[in-house]
Parts: structure tokens; sequence; C-alpha cells
């Protein structure tokens, strides 16, 4: 799983931090909202351990309560395969359409995402959305858990739906082809890449995104081909020059190389790539 996915599944604020009252009241209401206290203020391990306590000793209606609460704490510990685990043997317990269920839903969902279970997770995510269709973060998520499962259609149109384009656009075919770079999904990535040239040709990205593909694989005469189209659309690209320098690099086609990255800085002086590149050069 890329880093940038982890993190938006790993910080998406769980939105019933402040939830507590749907189920019947008991007993060990105020350890449960202290717990909650210490969840919503970053102490999850704290959490964990007063919520196992209370576990241990809790009976009836209450053991549905803490046992949802150590869930949503787990997973805020960092811990998804117990969330995974204490929250899916209570889940079908809690009153349909409740906070609670919601949130034990969300929390099953992001957790075995970031456990890799990406078909289970799934179904969680998509139960989420209907109730939270404008959360971005959850869009990106579930983005990324449909392309891990093969579902390149769905992730197209969760990605257009985020990024707010047209699902059958050519720009969807080449963010999802972004994406499943970054996920090491080069197959895929170039099927969708392939679909957006054949809808607009002169689509920017689409060619340097197949140029970075063929350069990783050290097909250099693809990449500087693939590359040059790239930037015969848009000649002020730093990006692809400095790809396009790399790739002369590897070469040793040293003028040529030292020509495109000495333009990449011109037209960015801030990134960084260009400058390590004419080292070798």
């Amino acid at each position: 799983m890329n880093r940038s996915a982890r993190l938006a599944a790993s910080s998406l604020c769980v939105v019933f931090l402040a939830a507590s009252g749907a189920l019947a009241q008991t007993g060990i209401t105020p350890q449960l909202a202290e717990a909650r206290r210490m969840i919503n203020a970053g102490e999850a391990k704290a959490a964990v351990r007063q919520l196992q306590s209370l576990a241990a000793a809790a009976e009836g209606p209450s053991q549905v309560q803490v046992a949802h609460l150590l869930g949503v704490a787990y997973y805020h510990a960092d811990e998804p395969l117990k969330a995974i685990e204490t929250l899916a043997a209570i889940v079908d317990r809690l009153p349909a359409d409740s906070i609670e269920r919601r949130e034990a839903e969300q929390v099953l969902g992001l957790a075995a995402f970031l456990a890799g279970r990406f078909s289970d997770a799934v179904p969680r995510l998509e139960a989420t959305r209907r109730w939270a269709p404008d959360n971005l973060e959850l869009a990106y998520v579930l983005g990324q858990a449909y392309i891990q499962t093969q579902r390149p259609d769905a992730a197209r149109a969760m990605m257009a739906s985020t990024f707010r384009v047209a699902p059958a656009s050519a720009a969807a075919h080449l963010i999802v082809a972004q994406m499943m770079v970054r996920l090491e999904m080069e197959a895929q990535a170039e099927t969708e890449l392939a679909r957006a040239l054949e809808k607009d040709p002169r689509l920017p990205g689409a060619n340097y995104l197949l140029g970075q593909m063929a350069l990783f694989r050290a097909r250099l005469d693809d990449a500087i081909t693939l590359t040059e189209r790239e930037l015969a659309l848009n000649p002020a690209n730093a990006m692809a020059l400095a790809q396009l320098g790399d790739a002369y690099v590897r070469q040793s086609k040293w003028d040529d190389a030292i020509a495109a990255l000495q333009k990449s800085i011109w037209l960015n002086p801030y990134y960084s790539a260009p400058y390590i590149l004419l080292g070798r050069a």
C-alpha cells in the first residue's frame, strides 16, 4: 500500500467521536465517556487499557457498548487487526442506522484497508459513503480499495467524483492511471492511459506517465519518444524535461541530458531531480 493511502486511512477521523447516548445507559457509562474522551485526545492506547478492564467485567448490554468502543480504540491505537476482530463480533448487534453502527461500519472498513484486506474493506466503505458522500478522504481510500480489488471502472468513477470530472472523460482515465502507477499496478495504468489518449490525443500528462513507466523498465528509447510527445503538448513541463534528461543520462548522451536538465531547472529551480541528475552528467 502506498504511504499516502495509508495516511489517508489512518488519519481519516471517524466522525462520531462524540457519540454516546444512543444505546441504553448503564452503570459503566461514565467510564465509557472517559474512554471516549481519551480517544478524542489522542490517548487511544490508554483507552484500550481501560476498556480491556471494563470488558472483563461487562455484562448484558454493556458488553456490546464496551466492545464497540474498544474496537474504535484499537483502530486509533494502530491495531487494525484487533479492531476488526472486536468489532466484527458485535457490529450486527448494534441498532441499525444508529451512530454506533455507522461508526463500527466505518472503522471496520478502514481497519480492513489498513490490514490489506481490501475485499473486506470495500462493502464497509461503500456503506459509509452512502451517508458521507462528500468526505474526500473516504472517497480516496475507497478508490484505492477498488484499484486493489481489480475494479477499475468503480475506481475511475470514484476518482472522477473526487476530482470533479466526468467519469467517462479522458481526464478520469488519466487520474485513475496516476493512482495505479503509485500502487505499482502498471499494466492497469497503461490500459487507462491508452483509453485516455484514444479519447483525447492531446491530453497533457498521459504521455508523461507512459514515458515514466518506460523509464522505470529501462525502455529508454520508448521513454524518450513518449516524453518528447508530452513536451510537444507542453514544452514548459519541467518534470518532463527532467525525465527526458534522466533517460539521456542513462544512455550516456551527456550533451542532450545537460540541455534537457538545464531547461528543467530554468523552468522550476525548486525541483531537485535535475540538480541530482546533473551531478551525474
